[in-house]
């Protein structure tokens, strides 16, 4: 089964200190299963690898490590993101109290059916509060 994938467990993939048990198994399901993200998500990574790397929470070689795992997995990225940006995307943030970034993750869930993998905890809460199945 796929599965809509958040920065915030991809990145627990990256740094050591945000791992968990959880991370973990989502990051094994993905040699038999695919993740889907929305198209701002390898510019969200990009950035906050970016802002680690400046203040030196991440060295350059563990970044083209990390980049080398998200090559090797199997990550489909929708496009149909930036044409929900400004309607469903933006009432759904406004309605559940988040940022448009973490909304387009749950719209994403919603209209695929798929389950959320998250960390975010207000994310979590409007997912499930939607009826959205969080891993």
């Amino acid at each position: 089964m796929s599965f809509v994938l958040d920065a915030s467990i991809a990145l627990a993939w990256c740094f050591e200190d945000e791992q968990t048990p959880q991370s973990s198994v989502l990051l094994n399901k993905l040699s038999t299963e695919q993740a889907v993200v929305p198209e701002l998500w390898p510019l969200e990574l990009g950035n906050i690898l970016l802002n680690a790397q400046k203040r030196h929470r991440i060295t350059a070689a563990k970044v083209a490590e990390f980049f080398a795992l998200l090559d090797a997995i199997d990550i489909h990225i929708d496009k149909e993101t930036s044409t929900r940006a400004f309607h469903e995307i933006y009432a759904l943030a406004q309605s559940q109290s988040l940022t448009t970034y973490d909304a387009t993750y749950l719209e994403l869930a919603m209209r695929l059916g798929l389950p959320l993998a998250t960390k975010d905890e207000a994310l979590r809460d409007a997912a499930i509060k939607l009826g959205v199945r969080v891993l």
